[in-house]
């Protein structure tokens, strides 16, 4: 590669991760990646991975901190040459294997529904989106379904008038052209309550109000926001009674990724064929890695403490511990809102919480922490992204673990080549009181599997109303599911659940603190190991 090239790579990386570099610490990350030869890529991400634990003034980054992180980095290859690593005992190859995302990083991908391309927004978005941010919001889930549809055999224009026309075709009509027409017609809309108790398919050509009361449903959580694709027939009275209603089908990952090749919608850089090729021979030999993800620690409670310890210690004394722990909140039994005045007793909380990690010195050196704030946590508001938990509650802890990282909610790791997405949020209760009929009980009577059905379906984390669950409009992208990940994980305070749904690992480690219950992952072998106390 040369020198043009390995800046210019620099430049598109940081500025992914939404840094800009001063010419000064630019050239320090130049001199660094030169001294790799043939792993440029594997260097700079390993520093840009690193860069993200400072404790960084501003997105403008200057030779300090670059400075400061290359040292560490030059420091640790000298102590690696010096001692033997022992693969996965270490942690030392698990440790740059994972990658975590902050969801407010997540590049952010727009359709062009006429030269039927994505393409990336690129300039600021400010958090208070303006009123046609709101708009583009639902414009934008649409037509990222609508595409994928576009696509699918069942939904297709016939390419010649043929008896599939009349049988296996179901071509979508916009919902303007339903004026004036009889006999059936397949339509595919945004469900939605322009007036009190009256519901209506909404999509980019008009609004028709619609009759659900015969409707034959499939599997998931009809709800308020949800995108639709329903057969039926306007009758005389200008109402479209729905015969069958669904979501827009699935699309298979590799699919969606083949399409999308050159576009990085997951926001953890795009691998070259040669080194997704690399990572997955690495991830196959990675059978000792194990993610033990946690939900609901109330620090608060010593019960729960005592429970949190007795599970530290049996993964002390494991051969091979954990490579990551996940610890999702909430971190307090009463919620952290306008009446909540113990800040101080819980950053101290969080101090003993360290103190807990730091008396387990395998797992302090070998594991890495992950914390993800839950929805009563403390925070600026309880919209979604949420931000990553406030840096006075969490600098007492940090100086105990040090390689502590506190990401947003939801949160997404890149495990060699696996994509994992996780969330917490407490999206079952919500969603069945959302509901504006009851699930179909025909596949499967299980709430969480009609869960798992409808965000996969939906391609979104919280296809909630906004007036439930608000959503920063100019991040609603975060919250996609689009390619599917390989695992999502939904930590919830509804019981604990494991669900393969059309290769997608989705699972519910439950409530820590009300049943102590957590779950060991196996990222390498997608073996989820529902564990409790």
């Amino acid at each position: 590669m040369n020198s043009s090239t390995i800046r210019k790579k620099v430049e598109r990386k940081c500025k992914i991760r939404g840094y800009t570099l001063k010419v000064e610490a630019l050239d320090e990350i130049l001199s660094f990646v030169n001294r790799f030869q043939g792993a440029q890529d594997d260097a700079l991400d390993l520093l840009l991975d690193q860069l993200e634990h400072e404790s960084l003034k501003s997105s403008i980054i200057d030779k300090d901190p670059v400075h400061r992180v290359v040292s560490l980095l030059l420091e640790a290859e000298a102590a690696a040459e010096d001692g033997p690593d022992i693969d996965g005992v270490t942690g030392g190859s698990s440790a740059s294997s994972i990658r975590v995302i902050d969801a407010f990083l997540v590049p952010k991908f727009r359709y062009d529904p006429i030269k039927k391309i994505f393409y990336e927004h690129t300039g600021g978005l400010p958090i208070h989106g303006e009123a046609s941010a709101k708009a583009a919001l639902y414009k934008d889930r649409f037509l990222m379904l609508f595409q994928r549809l576009a696509r699918d055999q069942h939904f297709s224009k016939p390419a010649f008038d043929t008896e599939m026309s009349h049988f296996g075709s179901c071509e979508i009509s916009p919902i303007q052209s339903l004026v004036g027409q009889t006999g059936r017609r397949w339509v595919m809309g945004v469900i939605s309550q322009l007036e009190d108790g009256h519901f209506y398919l909404e999509d980019l050509t008009a609004s028709v109000e619609i009759n659900l009361s015969n409707a034959k449903i499939t599997t998931g959580f009809f709800l308020e926001n949800t995108i639709v694709v329903a057969e039926g027939e306007m009758l005389l009275e200008g109402v479209f009674q729905v015969i069958t209603c669904g979501f827009p089908p699935l699309e298979d990952r590799d699919k969606s990724s083949k399409l999308l090749a050159g576009h990085d919608f997951f926001g953890g850089g795009i691998l070259t064929k040669e080194e997704t090729l690399r990572l997955a021979e690495l991830e196959k030999r990675a059978i000792n890695d194990m993610f033990v993800i946690l939900s609901d620690i109330w620090l608060d409670n010593e019960e729960v403490m005592g429970k949190l310890e007795v599970v530290l210690d049996g993964f002390e004394s494991v051969e091979v511990v954990p490579s990551l722990f996940v610890f999702m909140g909430n971190f307090c039994s009463h919620p952290c809102n306008l009446s909540f005045h113990s800040y101080s007793s819980l950053r101290s909380q969080f101090a003993k919480l360290g103190q807990l990690i730091g008396a387990h010195p395998r797992l302090k050196e070998h594991s890495r922490f992950l914390f993800i704030p839950g929805p009563d946590d403390a925070g600026p508001s309880t919209v979604l992204p949420r931000c990553a938990l406030p840096k006075y509650l969490t600098e007492e802890l940090q100086k105990h673990i040090p390689n502590a990282i506190f990401s947003s909610n939801p949160c997404r790791i890149k495990f060699y080549t696996q994509e994992i997405v996780f969330f917490r949020q407490d999206l079952l209760y919500r969603m069945r009181r959302s509901c504006l009929m009851p699930p179909s009980t025909e596949e499967t009577t299980d709430p969480f599997q009609h869960l798992v059905a409808t965000i996969t379906h939906q391609s979104h984390l919280c296809p909630l109303p906004l007036i439930v669950q608000p959503i920063l409009w100019n991040y609603d992208h975060c919250l996609f599911l689009y390619p599917t990940p390989h695992a999502i994980i939904l930590g919830d305070r509804s019981e604990q659940k494991a669900f393969k749904y059309t290769g997608i690992t989705c699972f519910n480690p439950g409530s820590f603190s009300n049943d102590y219950t957590f779950v060991a992952y196996r990222p390498s072998t997608q073996e989820v190991e529902l564990s409790a106390l």
